[in-house]
């Protein structure tokens, strides 16, 4: 019976160690967010293309390589985080962004879901003054897709302690404890509410139609076909930046259309549907289908992105810098 005992101890002993950290694989950079449960956080950021895994643990606080008890307490200033290794040529540090809030409820400051408390509310933790832009302008476009304030704060990186051997990858390790959890805890409820339930009532049925249902809005019946002003288009649904008025010109088509791309915000798939075979143009993150890339265009590109207006949003130049696509304002300088 002691020897049972004294090996049940030692297990217990090794649980409650910390997980020791790996030199990071060439190639590959860290990302450092708080999403309330790290479980849930971590099996997010594990299903993005280009993340080659992540770890749980603890950051923000004072404590030095604090326990998971200690954290849970909620005196030692840690919230749980989970930090990401990913590749930067598959996965930029924006496409986390746009993962990272649409797993949490950034409105809440008292926790996540059903867990309550300073350790489980949100956080980024940026490490170089590029990842703060890029949080901070990300923070100001989600705020459009909320009605009350965004409380997730954006700080600067600390000290990451990863936790107890035990709590890594536990969607894996114990994955009938984590489904009753996560499905328990809220999370994909409000989720599901937020991101997919709300899209009919925040667009319009012309707006919805185009995006969601692939449809085509009439020519020279739309908001933007004639618009002359400077400024960028942006996705409806994701406020992805698309196309700039530097690009756009008269097709006589009757739909705004573009002679090239203003990021790399776009998608091209092949479209069989009217019986030929045309390049179909959606959004990257948002996934909307915009319209259609023909190759009638003018010098030197040859292309004319053929877009719908009801899949686009207008942003006026005057207005970059308050809507966070400050960084757009050089091409009208």
């Amino acid at each position: 019976m002691r020897s049972l005992f004294v090996v049940a101890i030692i297990i217990l002993l090794l649980a409650c160690t910390p997980v020791e950290t790996q030199p990071l694989p060439e190639g590959l950079a860290t990302a450092t967010f708080a999403g309330g449960c790290f479980w849930c956080t971590e099996s997010d950021f594990e299903h993005v293309p280009g993340v080659a895994g992540a770890i749980s643990g603890f950051s923000g606080g004072e404590e030095e390589n604090p326990s998971y008890k200690q954290v849970a307490s909620g005196k030692t200033g840690h919230v749980e985080a989970v930090q990401v290794h990913y590749d930067p040529h598959q996965a930029s540090y924006d496409e986390l962004l746009h993962k990272y809030w649409r797993t949490i409820n950034p409105t809440d400051d008292s926790g996540q879901f059903i867990d309550r408390g300073h350790q489980y509310t949100t956080a980024i933790f940026y490490a170089s003054e590029e990842e703060k832009k890029l949080a901070e302008a990300s923070k100001q476009e989600i705020s459009q897709h909320f009605d009350e304030p965004i409380v997730t704060r954006i700080v600067p990186a600390t000290t990451f302690y990863p936790a107890e051997d035990y709590h890594q990858n536990y969607y894996k390790k114990n994955p009938v404890r984590y489904v009753v959890y996560r499905g328990g805890s809220g999370r994909d409820q409000f989720l599901e509410k937020q991101w997919r339930l709300p899209l009919k009532e925040k667009l319009t049925p012309l707006q919805y139609k185009v995006t969601q249902e692939d449809g085509t809005e009439p020519a020279f019946d739309n908001e933007y076909w004639d618009n002359k002003r400077d400024g960028i288009y942006v996705d409806i649904v994701s406020g992805e930046p698309l196309f700039s008025s530097t690009d756009k010109f008269v097709s006589g088509t009757g739909w705004p259309s573009f002679t090239k791309p203003l990021a790399d915000n776009i998608v091209e798939k092949e479209d069989r549907k009217l019986g030929t075979v045309r390049t179909e143009i959606r959004s990257k993150k948002g996934d909307s289908h915009l319209g259609h890339l023909f190759k009638d265009g003018p010098e030197p590109t040859g292309d004319r992105y053929c877009m719908n207006s009801a899949a686009l949003r207008f942003i006026p130049k005057e207005d970059l810098e308050k809507e966070g696509y400050g960084e757009f304002k050089k091409l009208f300088e």
